[in-house]
């Protein structure tokens, strides 16, 4: 999965294939570079933001639904630090630093992959969590809680984690400089060797064919229960006789309902464009090594919207939990009231 990222950088130099100039292709690589440098400084604060204002417990959601969303905060942290910092800028910017060097290239490798897939599956698990809240009542007492919240994120973290430390084994130096082994590309047998071709199958399912799935089914099931829902409580209340009657729990269920879709809809979308060209490489068969400059691009943009999806979240609880824009403030406010309470007291002794 994320060796393709070193191989395919050298296509715009090697082919002269598709209708790309130099110049277009220059111009797309610099746009690549200030993206995840922007993205290097953006993601790490907007995350760790996020992990502390839902910490306080002080935005009005229920402790199982900030559990989830702490998680995927932290999982989505993981992911910017190892995939954009450690992978991205440094093959940009220290492509001869320690961090190249095959054992610890490595290392990353494996870090990444599992950082990427409880990213993914934290958000599965919140849908699901959510999709029982509101579809399922008799459930939801004893599935959205504290204690199971902990159990499905702790089993999701241990699963993946050990899922992915068979990659380390498939690499091996790309070159080798004064007896030290650099840069990270599968072995062959990776390609041929019957076990590993089960396993990378296992992978791809895994990340994203599954929680790409699911998550649409989840949605799917929610608005369909929802619309039902609706009608059945606007006939039983009347309300096509009093529009102005208020209805507490159908509010309720709306608030959260816009932060399932938010979330949900935001990782579909920015999914997408990866998820189309991973489909058509494998159903295809063509080696990203082969790719058209514009198909590279496709692929390069779909990686980019990816590791954006690591960033999304804390906007879209700014922007959906009015309790959530009024913990920010008060975080921002922190720094300058208490320098003023600082210099009050000064005066007063």
């Amino acid at each position: 999965m994320h060796q393709l990222r070193v191989r395919t950088e050298t296509l715009f130099a090697a082919r002269g294939r598709g209708h790309f100039t130099e110049k277009m292709r220059e111009t797309f690589q610099l746009l690549d570079r200030m993206f995840y440098v922007i993205l290097a400084i953006i993601g790490p604060p907007v995350n760790l933001l996020g992990i502390v204002i839902l910490s306080r417990g002080k935005c009005g959601l229920s402790s199982c639904t900030t559990r989830y969303l702490i998680a995927m905060a932290m999982a989505d942290l993981l992911v910017i630090i190892t995939e954009v910092i450690l992978w991205q800028l440094k093959f940009y910017y220290f492509p001869m630093s320690f961090l190249g060097i095959t054992p610890m290239c490595s290392v990353i490798g494996v870090l990444l992959r599992a950082a990427t897939d409880c990213s993914v599956w934290f958000t599965v698990t919140f849908s699901f969590d959510r999709c029982v809240a509101i579809c399922c009542q008799q459930l939801k007492t004893r599935y959205c809680t504290k204690k199971t919240a902990a159990l499905v994120l702790a089993t999701t973290c241990i699963f993946f984690c050990s899922k992915n430390i068979p990659f380390y084994f498939i690499y091996e130096p790309a070159k080798i400089i004064n007896n030290i082994p650099w840069d990270c590309v599968d072995k062959p047998s990776y390609f041929t060797e019957l076990v590993w071709v089960l396993f990378d199958w296992f992978d791809k399912v895994c990340t994203p064919l599954l929680p790409f799935t699911l998550i649409l089914l989840l949605n799917v099931l929610t608005v369909r229960h929802i619309l039902v829902a609706s009608r059945v409580r606007k006939g039983l209340r009347g309300q096509s006789k009093k529009e102005n009657h208020s209805d507490p729990e159908m509010e309720s269920r709306r608030k959260s309902v816009i932060l399932l879709f938010t979330i949900s809809g935001s990782f579909i979308l920015l999914w997408s464009v990866y998820v189309i060209d991973f489909l058509r490489y494998n159903i295809t068969g063509t080696y990203p090594s082969d790719y058209t400059d514009s198909e590279f691009i496709f692929q390069q943009v779909g990686w980019m919207l990816r590791n954006l999806s690591c960033c999304t979240n804390t906007f879209i609880y700014g922007a959906t939990q009015s309790k959530f824009r009024e913990q920010v403030r008060t975080a921002a406010k922190y720094p300058l009231t208490s320098i003023i309470q600082l210099f009050s007291e000064k005066k007063s002794n």
